[in-house]
């Protein structure tokens, strides 16, 4: 099957570009998006954490109104604000990741995706979505209706 047929013009295999070369793109490509979802996981860590640190402040303001101070301030010492690991609060944690492999990561896959395929991103997906769609059906045309 010509894997091209009925495909949008941006999203074609462009000539040259071999099967193997497609999956390889199509690995680098599912790489990238597995560390999307871990830098959103490092997002949900982060908002969590800080709201169990607003919820260890009613904590504290709720054990001082029953009278046990020693154990409001020890938490309130010990507890509220504390860096998650070592000199490190959420948010750093992920202005590290980011810097030290998001980014780079990111700005590899874009310059191979370049160098191998002119730029064009999800060829991989764009040929399944060629051969998985049913022909003819209106819910599944190639491409956007025109304007």
């Amino acid at each position: 099957m010509d894997s091209n047929r009925e495909t949008d013009p941006e999203n074609r295999v462009p000539e040259g570009v071999d099967e193997k070369t497609l999956r390889a793109l199509g690995a680098l490509s599912k790489a990238l998006e597995t560390t999307e979802r871990a830098r959103g996981h490092l997002y949900g860590f982060h908002q969590v954490t800080g709201t169990a640190d607003f919820e260890l402040g009613d904590a504290v303001r709720l054990l001082r109104e029953a009278g046990h101070e020693e154990q409001a301030a020890r938490v309130e010492r010990d507890i509220v604000g504390r860096n998650v690991i070592p000199g490190r609060w959420t948010f750093q944690i992920i202005e590290a990741y980011d810097s030290t492999y998001h980014r780079p990561f990111t700005a590899m896959e874009g310059d191979i995706v370049d160098e191998l395929a002119g730029g064009r991103e999800h060829l991989l997906e764009a040929r399944l979505k060629t051969i998985r769609r049913t022909h003819g059906h209106p819910d599944h045309a190639a491409t956007p209706p025109a304007s």
